[in-house]
């Protein structure tokens, strides 16, 4: 009985060959596991790239550094900073959303290439609402509209009787065509009459150096990146977007205080940590986890206070829902710009 067994065993038989089948497709099976099952299990075995689509000393790559600190510390790995800026966020943001879905490459940004973007470009390699996942909004801030101290006007009123007393003589400062400055300029443009115009830069830091040497007018800016140019008398804040002072300029009054408080000025969107969208969602609910207590942790969160931020370090399933919320709102106010760029 025993030795009809060990036959019945032998290779070429009948039964051989279900389990060398069975062997094979077992095989398979965990050839794969490392894209995934030991993927989750051993993340992060290696350093993370957060990658930023912005010049390295503005508020965004700021925030960056300060956050991919902590985090390396939670994770056990280096979170490396990536700087890649240019084409209105499009080099970036393409790159991270076309990355291995693997947990290892991600996106800190501000709300424009994940919004204007799909308004201005009818051609965009990448559409952030089916390619990319929010993992965390890290902290929101808000704008300060100022202007060179040479122009005659102290508030908000003031700036659009000027406008409208000296049409296209005043020149005010963007990041680019769904920058928040652009859409504010266009925004006072066509409710008031008036005709200031856009001059593009490539970030807030060239902007402030225009700014006061006088190239241009106007500027909406960080309180982060105010501070030093306030302080030499050579520009002055007029209003603060939204609805609320902020405490650093507490003589500044809000836009709504002004008169102001159409959507144009309370659209403030967070800076948000994004994934590519096949992300497993253990490793998004990990990284939303870790962020959020980074987020939180005494050093970052005095760090973003320190800058005039709010923070906030939710949590993927909240950042997903702000997302959808805001979106529709951007693009409507980019699309009323009528601007497009291919």
């Amino acid at each position: 009985m025993n030795q009809s067994k060990h036959v019945y065993w032998k290779p070429g038989t009948r039964a051989w060959a279900t389990v060398a089948r069975r062997a094979g497709w077992v095989a398979a099976a965990l050839a794969i596991l490392p894209l995934s099952s030991y993927a989750q299990t051993d993340y992060p075995s290696r350093p993370l790239h957060l990658v930023v689509p912005y010049q390295v000393g503005g508020q965004v790559d700021t925030i960056a550094r300060s956050v991919a600190e902590g985090l390396g510390k939670r994770l056990g790995q280096p979170v490396l900073v990536e700087n890649k800026p240019g084409a209105s966020g499009i080099i970036a943001t393409n790159y991270v959303a076309k990355s291995v879905p693997d947990g290892y490459t991600l996106l800190l940004t501000l709300a424009s290439p994940i919004t204007a973007n799909l308004v201005l470009y009818k051609k965009l390699p990448y559409d952030p609402r089916t390619e990319l996942r929010p993992i965390s909004d890290i902290a929101k801030g808000t704008g300060v509209i100022v202007i060179n101290s040479s122009l005659p006007v102290r508030n908000i009123d003031e700036l659009i009787a000027y406008a409208r007393k000296e049409p296209g003589a005043i020149r005010m400062g963007s990041w680019g065509p769904g920058s928040t400055p652009h859409i504010i300029q266009h925004y006072m443009n066509k409710t008031y009459g008036i005709d200031i115009l856009n001059v593009p830069y490539k970030g807030e830091l060239p902007i402030m150096t225009a700014l006061l040497g006088g190239q241009i007018d106007v500027a909406l800016a960080s309180v982060f990146t105010l501070k030093q140019p306030l302080a030499t008398g050579k520009i002055r804040a007029l209003a603060v977007l939204g609805s609320k002072r902020i405490g650093s300029l507490p003589d500044v009054p809000s836009m709504a205080e002004s008169g102001y408080d159409d959507e144009a000025y309370r659209a403030v969107t967070p800076t948000t940590l994004l994934a590519p969208a096949q992300t497993p969602a253990k490793i998004v609910e990990r990284l939303g986890r870790e962020i959020s207590a980074t987020v939180q942790s005494p050093e970052v969160r005095d760090r973003l206070l320190a800058m005039e931020l709010e923070p906030i370090g939710n949590l993927p399933h909240e950042a997903e829902a702000e997302y959808q919320t805001y979106l529709p709102i951007l693009l409507k106010l980019n699309a009323d710009t009528g601007v497009t760029l291919d």
